[in-house]
């Protein structure tokens, strides 16, 4: 599995999202661990809000693996907080934080998280409060690095002003027909179009890079927010003719394709898979460790519907 730098170490390009496995049964949830292990994957990301109730994923990732203290010493644990849906707002004080993260350091059953993100931006934040917690939560020992998701640029200078951590990663929607965050810069200066708009505050991917914050790339074959899957989606019939035949010259499945159109570039992004069913899981992974071409990355940008002036 091809590694990218994560903060002052490395990660895997690829992560094993647990999002979905709320009405998974044990030995499936088993069963998804032990390939996304074989495949070289030993990060899994959650979040406090996944599976309908608060820390839900979280637990029974934990009752369906029972992981051994030298077990879980093989593996990164990374979760997420912020969002409070049943008041319906996101939550960045320094006792949401805190109280969030003890109940999933409860749920997953473990002593230390190796990595929190802060999940969707809040409009409320005030950074001392943020950075209180992060201290606290640091010099307990409970969490290990810190992160965000879904920020703009200027929202993690704005975190950045108080917290004195490294921000490691910002978790972002990306697939191939959904990247503004790749597209807007590509279209700049293109008066008129839809794609030359600046959306995140201007160069999320750019920013990333020069401040060493690695982008973990979210619903990374869905078409758009919450939309469909493109692959083998007859909306997208040039789209996926490109990567059938890629598939083909590499020797994989279509999904590798679109696992490897992330991992390529070069800002070394890790990809988030969503799925629970393991094969996907296998093949996907397979991907990390192809590198398109740039005739054939532009292709594949051309063909998901993204202006090349």
């Amino acid at each position: 599995m091809k590694t990218v730098s994560f903060g002052s170490a490395t990660a895997p390009a690829v992560i094993a999202g647990m999002m979905r496995i709320d009405d998974k049964d044990d030995a499936h949830i088993r069963a998804l661990y032990e390939t996304a292990r074989t495949a070289g994957i030993d990060f899994f990301d959650h979040a406090d809000i996944y599976g309908g109730s608060m820390h839900h994923c979280e637990t029974r990732f934990a009752d369906a693996l029972q992981l051994t203290s030298s077990e879980r010493d093989e593996i990164v644990l990374q979760t997420k907080c912020g969002i409070v849906p049943s008041q319906g707002m996101f939550d960045f004080s320094y006792a949401h934080i805190v109280a969030q993260v003890e109940g999933s350091l409860a749920a997953l059953r473990t002593d230390r998280l190796d990595v929190l993100l802060l999940h969707r931006p809040d409009a409320l934040v005030e950074p001392e409060e943020v950075a209180r917690a992060f201290d606290d939560l640091e010099s307990a020992g409970k969490v290990k690095a810190f992160g965000v998701s879904n920020h703009t640029p200027r929202q993690i200078d704005l975190l950045r002003t108080a917290v004195r951590q490294p921000l490691v990663a910002n978790q972002l929607q990306l697939s191939i027909t959904h990247a503004p965050i790749i597209a807007q810069p590509v279209a700049a200066n293109m008066a008129g179009h839809a794609q030359s708009v600046v959306r995140d505050g201007g160069g999320i991917v750019e920013y990333c890079r020069i401040n060493g914050i690695t982008i973990q790339a979210w619903s990374p074959f869905q078409d758009g927010f919450s939309h469909g899957v493109f692959l083998g989606n007859p909306e997208y019939a040039e789209l996926n003719a490109v990567i059938d035949r890629l598939a083909a010259a590499h020797h994989v499945t279509p999904i590798a394709i679109a696992t490897a159109w992330i991992t390529r570039h070069p800002a070394g992004m890790q990809v988030v898979l969503g799925t629970t069913t393991p094969q996907r899981v296998q093949d996907a992974a397979a991907g990390a460790d192809i590198e398109l071409t740039r005739p054939e990355w532009y292709e594949l940008f051309r063909a998901g519907g993204h202006l090349l002036p």
